[in-house]
């Protein structure tokens, strides 16, 4: 389709440029004959004016107004317009073709974009619906159904519905987080708040898992969409959580670096290999655990999201990680205002928060 529609906008291009390429030879071609017309009167009206002193200069004044000297002036300015606008055809064909291969390929990536996106997500819904509908159906062929096995059923219904419900949630955040219009609002934000609200939402999560939160925050002021910033250091923290060990530490710490924020979230988890550190910012993208006994569930679309947050912000984010020592996750993003250091005790929450 795209090379059609390639092929389609090159000779656009190529009809745009020759109808001005002919246009102006034309008038050129006008121009230069005028000129040949007006150098010719010129030359016959001097040669007029001095044939009377030299008889013998009348020859000349016949050659110069032969009229075969003026078609062939004619005939090789016509040549020479037709040289140059084939020659314009050749290189206006090649760049034009380049120009639209050019102008396409956004809407190309953003097509193919759009399609990875709904096969990912049709593939991703069809598990917990096929098991829904399996379970269903093992269950209608039982012909002496009991109250037992019906609970045992909703409970396993329910287990994959709450699952569905996570995967449209973030397939519907990351929708809005790549929309390219967003009409969030921007304001003042404290990382100090921010962290805050992160690590009351993961806390009963780490607390489960026997993971100790800790912090060590220099506070600075950022342009931006708290609740997008909360959910951004959330999803980095929850996820340094899910692949943690037990009675391990995550640290989350701050700090200004070349007149931006830098949070850097440190584990020690199981780390990530170094052929998935390229894609773990993928949609849908799950880096293999086979050699790992932890077991983690999610559907690989929370670093995607926080890659667009960060994108959103103005910022960058990167990851160092190695196996069985822990992964590191750096977060730069612009700074407004002045920063101050976090005092023990604030809001009742102390700068080491423990699981």
């Amino acid at each position: 389709m795209f090379k059609n529609a390639r092929i389609k906008l090159t000779l656009w291009y190529l009809l745009i440029i020759m109808v001005v390429s002919l246009s102006l030879s034309a008038v050129i071609y006008r121009i230069q004959l005028m000129e040949i017309q007006r150098v010719e009167f010129a030359f016959r009206t001097r040669l007029g004016q001095r044939l009377e002193a030299n008889k013998g200069m009348g020859s000349m004044a016949f050659f110069i107004s032969d009229p075969e000297v003026l078609e062939e002036a004619k005939d090789r300015i016509v040549i020479s317009l037709i040289f140059v606008n084939t020659g314009i055809f050749i290189v206006s064909g090649g760049l034009g073709y380049i120009l639209a291969g050019r102008t396409l390929k956004p809407i190309q990536e953003m097509l193919d974009e759009q399609n990875r996106f709904i096969s990912d997500a049709s593939h991703e819904l069809k598990t917990p619906i096929t098991s829904l509908k399996s379970a269903f159906e093992v269950y209608l062929r039982n012909p002496k159904p009991t109250l037992s096995k019906s609970k045992i059923l909703i409970k396993e219904s329910l287990g994959e519905t709450n699952k569905l419900q996570t995967l449209t949630e973030s397939l519907l955040q990351l929708a809005q987080y790549k929309k390219l219009n967003g009409s969030r609002e921007f304001t003042k934000v404290e990382l100090e708040e921010v962290v805050y609200e992160s690590v009351k939402r993961v806390k009963p999560k780490a607390d489960l898992a026997g993971i100790k939160i800790r912090k060590d925050i220099n506070s600075f002021n950022m342009l931006g969409n708290k609740d997008s910033l909360v959910n951004l250091v959330t999803i980095i923290l929850d996820n340094a959580i899910k692949y943690s060990k037990k009675n391990s530490i995550v640290l989350i710490s701050s700090t200004k670096k070349s007149g931006k924020g830098l949070i850097i979230i440190r584990d020690q988890g199981i780390g990530i290999a170094k052929k998935d550190l390229p894609h773990i910012f993928d949609r849908f993208y799950r880096a293999d655990l086979s050699r790992s006994k932890v077991k983690a569930d999610g559907y690989g679309l929370g670093l995607a999201i926080a890659k667009e947050i960060v994108k959103e912000h103005g910022g960058a984010i990167k990851v160092e990680s190695k196996i069985r020592k822990g992964s590191v996750f750096s977060i730069t993003l612009p700074i407004i205002g002045n920063s101050k250091k976090l005092k023990l005790g604030n809001r009742s929450d102390e700068s080491t928060i423990e699981g």
